[in-house]
């Protein structure tokens, strides 16, 4: 059977057509495309879409189509694709060598670029959209609610492990007094969040979370544990407990994975989040066994969905302003990763889940979901 009729059948189990009236439908430009998927599978489908050979209108409804077919899972790929899982299996590839990947290839692409995407403060994550009317509103929503989690006091001290450029620690030392540190491998994200928070009982470092010693009234992540990498849920579950006072409050936002794994697709991981992969509920319930007893565990993946879609819309706007500084490629490449990964939590292929966590013989923090 020749490559396309099989992509074409598989497609059909999805509701996809090939080169259809429907916006999910997929508009193919260049014939090679079907034998580089069948090959290639993830890694195919987003390169030979930055490489213009085919396009759709509704990509991200196109993407949660498929997965909800689950036909991530109908086509296996080739020797590469299984040297790469192998690869994850063996080697620790979130190493303290490797830390600085994510930062460099990622985080440091341009504070230009995130400033036109994300809301004013400059949410890297998942807002919350409950009571909500645009980005700006669901983004403090979700701090607030990050705040009301650890029962935030006013000159609580905080430890926060992955601070992005401060937009957290801004937000509790302008509400609540508090005093944070945050730790981050990305050079241009500390060096805007230390100007955007200075004047501020606030301090952001370039370090790794490994390296961090003191004791704080709560340890936070907010969008780190989809970098630690399962060979150290451990070690990152030990530095939060040797950090945190024994009253205290664990909290970690991370996007999560219905089955465990130890990898990304290989799109994602060479273009967008290298070293990258998702945590699992029996993973991080792993890590902390012995360690900390988990008070709250708060699933709202489908805000991610439309969180992705606000930046998207911000993007497109502002990329007449930023094309010379890119150009072509990378937009279809970002493009790919912002519509892609709608169609991800759309689909709930992935989550959003906030987890609360303390010490045995503490008493339990006001953690109740909003």
């Amino acid at each position: 059977m020749k490559a396309k009729d099989i992509i074409a059948g598989l497609l059909s189990q999805a509701g996809v057509s090939l080169n259809g009236q429907q916006p999910w439908d997929i508009q193919v430009y260049d014939e090679r495309f079907y034998r580089r998927v069948l090959n290639e599978t993830e890694l195919g489908l987003g390169e030979s879409y930055m490489d213009g050979w085919w396009d759709c209108e509704a990509l991200d409804e196109c993407i949660n189509k498929l997965l909800r077919a689950r036909l991530d899972k109908a086509v296996m790929g080739n020797w590469r694709t299984a040297l790469y899982v192998l690869q994850t299996k063996l080697f620790n590839r979130q190493s303290r060598s490797r830390a600085q990947q994510v930062g460099e290839q990622h985080y440091d692409l341009g504070n230009d670029l995130y400033r036109a995407m994300l809301d004013q403060r400059l949410n890297y994550t998942c807002a919350y959209w409950k009571d909500a009317t645009d980005l700006d509103e669901a983004q403090e929503a979700k701090l607030g609610m990050v705040c009301k989690k650890i029962d935030l006091q006013p000159k609580m001290t905080i430890l926060e492990l992955g601070c992005g450029w401060g937009s957290f620690a801004k937000y509790a030392a302008e509400r609540y007094g508090a005093h944070v540190v945050g730790v981050n491998i990305s050079k241009e994200q500390v060096g805007l969040g230390r100007k955007l928070c200075r004047d501020l009982p606030v301090e952001l470092r370039l370090q790794d979370y490994r390296e961090v010693e003191g004791q704080y009234d709560a340890v936070i992540s907010i969008g780190i544990l989809e970098h630690v990498g399962y060979k150290n849920y451990r070690t990152y579950m030990e530095v939060v407990n040797r950090c945190l006072k024994d009253s205290g409050v664990a909290f970690i936002h991370t996007i999560g994975a219905n089955a465990s794994t130890t990898h990304v697709n290989r799109w994602s991981d060479k273009y967008i989040f290298p070293n990258g992969m998702l945590p699992s509920i029996a993973q991080i319930a792993k890590a902390m066994e012995g360690l900390f007893v988990m008070e709250d565990w708060h699933n709202f993946g489908p805000d991610y969905d439309k969180t992705l879609m606000a930046w998207y819309d911000n993007f497109d706007k502002a990329w007449p302003a930023l094309k010379d500084r890119y150009g072509e490629r990378f937009y279809r490449m970002w493009r790919y990763y912002l519509l892609s990964s709608a169609g991800g939590f759309r689909s709930r292929n992935t989550q959003l889940w906030q987890i609360v966590m303390t010490k045995k013989g503490t008493a339990q923090p006001q953690c109740r979901q909003s």
